[in-house]
């Protein structure tokens, strides 16, 4: 069975741990601190070094695979919104710390799954319908990308109010472009979050892929301290055959308990 090219992209985005997920075709707040700051220290950004060791790591998430962001992040410069306000949107989107960090890092956690198996001997003894629902199994997994990114001052709280602002701003859709690929996102709507760190915001951006409908494309930011953790995650088993999924709580939960 021939797949739109917009499905193809798709699989592109997810093999390449989102970098794509502008063109893929396919939170509640927690309390925020009240009062003046100004009798504060200054918050000071960890470094890259320190990043990475607060970061999941290969066995940290029981039932997923951890390690390097397949085809890496894509350069800031290289993503943008056709709205100025819509760009916190596709950084997250595309696994990139919004705002401006003073350092980051990037992992993939992609969920575990064992391939269907089928008595038939090769793929030419499928029927359509039992080959596309074998595919369609076989993609039935999370791939998150997680970043983690820290600010100095009170960086991390105005690049996480950005993305919140974004996200009511651009509820009808908004189009994006990376590396001259261009796509549009039909509507960005705000969901549950998780709970986690000390104040979150969490979206979805859907994607009208033509004859394979819409699809979704889940993202989460959370603040722990000066401390931003970004996930985005994909589904492309779950996006084909219409059913929900989420930003994966396992790999949030694991990623909190490191940033504790």
């Amino acid at each position: 069975m021939k797949r739109s090219s917009g499905v193809r992209l798709c699989a592109t985005a997810a093999v390449g741990a989102l970098s794509l997920a502008l063109i893929t075709g396919c939170g509640d707040k927690g309390s925020e601190g009240s009062g003046s700051t100004s009798d504060k220290p200054a918050a000071k950004a960890l470094s890259a070094a320190e990043l990475a060791k607060r970061i999941i790591a290969k066995n940290d998430v029981p039932g997923y695979k951890v390690g390097p962001v397949e085809g890496g992040i894509p350069a800031e410069s290289k993503v943008k919104s056709d709205k100025a306000e819509c760009d916190p949107i596709v950084k997250a989107l595309t696994g990139i710390a919004p705002g401006d960090p003073a350092a980051n890092t990037s992992r993939m956690a992609t969920q575990d799954k064992k391939a269907p198996t089928d008595d038939a001997t090769s793929l030419d003894d499928l029927a359509d319908g039992k080959f596309e629902d074998s595919l369609n199994e076989s993609m039935n997994l999370d791939v998150t990308v997680v970043t983690l990114a820290s600010y100095d001052g009170d960086g991390a709280e105005q690049a996480l109010k950005s993305v919140s602002d974004a996200v009511k701003s651009c509820s009808d859709g908004f189009s994006g472009e990376q590396d001259g690929e261009k796509g549009r996102f039909t509507k960005v709507g705000e969901e549950k979050s998780s709970g986690t760190g000390d104040e979150s915001v969490a979206f979805t951006a859907t994607n009208d892929a033509g004859k394979d409908g819409a699809l979704p494309l889940h993202a989460e930011v959370v603040r722990h301290g000066n401390t931003l953790a970004t996930y985005t995650t994909i589904n492309i088993g779950a996006m084909m055959t219409k059913k929900p999924y989420t930003v994966s709580a396992p790999v949030v939960k694991a990623q909190a308990a490191k940033l504790k």
